[in-house]
């Protein structure tokens, strides 16, 4: 299976896990987009120093998954994809940044720690935001942020986006094909001819996207995104928002790991 054609198959998997029916599943799609937006803006308020304040964080996503029934080798897979950017940006904290920290008797360079930091706080928010996606579902999701009153057309192009990977991916599975038909047995594709095959991806993909707009337009989208109505938030759905709230507000204001320390080492002294 090629690299396009498995990428095109792991969006399908999302758009499917999203049918679900599992408590998580059930909660009203606003309550689940301000949960994440709130956990997203806890996580990445923690100085880059402070990496143990961060391992808190890691129960929301793993409790999450596991209540929605969202297997972890698919996320962990679609969070690897993310991780050479997340590295590649944290690296540069390692060029930048010379302070010493301390742990205890032992010195380590800043630029290490805030690596880590940063390493974490992408791993974390990546898979809070597909646990969204793959629990909600991009059109509810979609409808979700409408009622926040986001702009129409950043709801429209977002969607739109997440919508029409799945087209550009169909086109370069097909290129992809096409090529190995005509080069039976080569490995791979020649260097030479990646400017001539990325050429044809641009003209492939500029004609499809003139029949979708055509296709809209005769359909009467005039820009706005008619999101349509869902059920105002339920018991459980504030249970879920005030609990999370309460713990990701806790662990803010509360070092959890720095007392559990402390109450380990008067014990074992």
């Amino acid at each position: 299976m090629s690299l396009a054609r498995n990428e095109l198959y792991s969006l399908c998997q999302l758009d499917e896990l999203a049918r679900k029916t599992s408590f998580i599943h059930r909660l009203n799609p606003l309550t689940k987009l301000i949960t994440t937006v709130m956990y997203l803006a806890v996580v990445i308020s923690f100085g880059k120093y402070e990496i143990f304040r961060l391992l808190p964080f890691l129960i929301y996503p793993v409790l999450v998954a596991e209540l929605a029934e969202i297997p972890a080798g698919l996320l962990l897979r679609k969070v690897l994809l993310a991780e050479p950017f997340i590295v590649g940006i944290s690296l540069l904290n390692l060029l930048f940044d010379r302070q010493l920290i301390w742990f205890g008797n032992a010195a380590v360079a800043g630029g290490w720690v805030a690596f880590v930091s940063l390493a974490i706080k992408g791993s974390f928010t990546v898979t809070a935001s597909l646990l969204l996606i793959a629990t909600t579902g991009m059109n509810d999701t979609a409808i979700a942020l409408r009622k926040l009153h986001i702009p129409h057309l950043f709801v429209l192009q977002l969607q739109l986006t997440y919508r029409y990977i799945t087209v550009l991916l169909e086109e370069v599975d097909r290129v992809v094909t096409a090529y190995a038909l005509r080069a039976p047995g080569q490995k791979g594709i020649n260097f030479g001819v990646w400017g001539p095959l990325v050429g044809q991806l641009l003209l492939r993909t500029m004609d499809r996207a003139q029949r979708v707009y055509q296709a809209m337009s005769l359909r009467g989208v005039d820009g706005e995104y008619n999101a349509g109505g869902h059920s105002v938030m339920k018991p459980t759905d504030w249970i879920y928002l005030i609990g999370w709230l309460l713990y990701c507000t806790a662990m803010k204001l509360y070092n959890l790991p720095e007392s559990l320390g402390s109450l380990l080492t008067g014990v074992i002294k």
